[in-house]
């Protein structure tokens, strides 16, 4: 679990320090907003189960993971092109990665299938609302021309939790989840899947926000 988070930390911490990069914020900034997208969600999962301080306040790893993601995206990003993909698909990284390790932990603190789901939900798309918030951006989570975001998440985490009343988890199926959580939202994002809506309501039309 703890390398599935520390890949998680690193690729949020990329997707903050690229939003940041496209509205020109200097280094603290950009060290900032990837700071608060890696670890955010983390945060708000340990505080609801109680693991305080939190690791991320004890453990010098996830930040040292996250400040590098920053400096080697403000190195890099000249070469990754068009900011806004390249954000989106860390993004999904992030998502994928920090659903199974928040799902598992709750597990760990003695949750049900169903709440460690939720919880580990909360983990993946805590980091990118706080990002978007910060970045006066309104959260993909919101956003009713955003491709699926907390859909494929929640499925996932539902994946784990039910495994675990079966025995059946382990490191190999939280891979395998985390791997098909990123293929879905990657998908969404290039087939512009979204989300069912209420009758009679017309799904607006336009690009994919930033997060």
């Amino acid at each position: 679990m703890q390398v599935l988070e520390l890949i998680g930390i690193f690729s949020f911490a990329v997707s903050g320090a690229l939003m940041a990069i496209s509205r020109d914020h200097d280094v603290v900034g950009i060290a900032i907003l990837a700071v608060v997208t890696a670890l955010g969600g983390g945060i708000v999962r340990d505080l609801v189960l109680g693991d305080t301080p939190p690791p991320a306040f004890t453990r010098w790893e996830y930040l040292v993971v996250a400040l590098t993601a920053a400096g080697v995206t403000c190195v890099a990003h000249p070469w990754l092109g068009r900011l806004s993909r390249p954000l989106l698909v860390f993004d999904a990284a992030g998502l994928g990665l920090f659903c199974v390790a928040g799902t598992e932990k709750a597990l760990d603190h003695g949750l049900l299938p169903v709440a460690a789901a939720l919880l580990g939900v909360t983990t993946a798309v805590g980091g990118g609302v706080l990002r978007d918030v910060l970045a006066r951006e309104t959260p993909a989570l919101f956003r009713a021309d955003s491709e699926l975001y907390a859909v494929p998440a929640v499925a996932g985490a539902l994946v784990v939790g039910i495994a675990s009343t079966f025995d059946a988890d382990g490191p190999a199926l939280g891979a395998g989840v985390a791997a098909a959580i990123f293929v879905v939202r990657v998908l969404a994002l290039h087939r512009h899947w979204r989300g069912p809506r209420a009758r009679g309501r017309r799904s607006p039309v336009g690009p994919s926000p930033v997060g």
